[in-house]
């Protein structure tokens, strides 16, 4: 039991750090595979799917993020993970509200705000099982053409377990080669340890509608261990939710 509750605290806090900086997006910017979230919300009146894998060299990561605008002003994820560490297996689910009050737009900038939680009910039962708070601000700034877009987010976060509160925060830049194919480099983590990094590329199948992703990464000067390599899917229909 003592193993297995530390092999569930080691996938807990892995899952925890990518989990909590960053969720939905706008089709056009931002999104998947980025963890810094963007100045964005998903297409007015419809809904959007982000899913991934990401896989360490002990570690595999399974998440489905799924979120939907029905009134245009404001965005609504509600998703779940799945890690997989040496045998055992633990979910995290996490509810996450944001809205925007300036939107992003070529040659300018947008901002808003976003809170939820992250639960881990394998690792924290009790009176932690609706998991860990956490709020921050996403603001872009885009170059005129909109070839260049910069995102950062401030943030923080209630560690329930830990009973403690970190600040987090996200560093992104997003290059746009052709319509259809992006690069992207960030940054990201909490004041309390060394930043997470990585780099790579996401293309789209059908414009506006089915991107796929690719990106390579880990922690600044941190172990092998904490290496991955992420694949990741992303469905943005247009508007499912409108009447007909």
């Amino acid at each position: 039991m003592t193993s297995n509750k530390k092999q569930a605290a080691r996938i807990s806090a892995m899952s925890l750090i990518f989990g909590l900086i960053c969720i939905g997006s706008d089709p056009a910017m931002a999104a998947r595979p980025f963890v810094t979230d963007d100045a964005r919300l998903t297409q007015a009146g419809s809904c959007q799917i982000e899913s991934w894998s990401r896989f360490y060299r002990s570690t595999n990561e399974l998440w489905a993020l799924p979120a939907c605008n029905p009134t245009g002003g404001f965005e609504l994820t509600i998703g779940a993970g799945r890690a997989f560490y040496r045998g055992f297996e633990t979910n995290d689910y996490i509810i996450q509200g944001k809205t925007l009050f300036r939107t992003l737009e070529a040659g300018g900038f947008g901002w808003g705000i976003a809170a939820g939680k992250i639960a881990h009910p394998a690792v924290n039962p009790g009176p932690n099982l609706l998991g860990n708070h956490y709020i921050y601000i996403p603001f872009s700034a885009a170059s005129q053409d909109s070839k260049q877009v910069l995102h950062i987010n401030l943030g923080a976060l209630r560690n329930q377990s830990a009973g403690d509160a970190r600040g987090t925060w996200g560093l992104g830049l997003e290059l746009n080669q052709t319509d259809r194919l992006q690069w992207i480099a960030e940054a990201f983590g909490d004041h309390t340890s060394r930043p997470f990094i990585q780099a790579g590329a996401r293309y789209a199948i059908q414009k506006n509608l089915l991107q796929i992703d690719m990106t390579f990464g880990g922690q600044s000067y941190g172990p092998v261990s904490s290496r991955w390599l992420s694949l990741g899917l992303r469905y943005t229909p247009d508007d499912i939710l409108k009447s007909r």
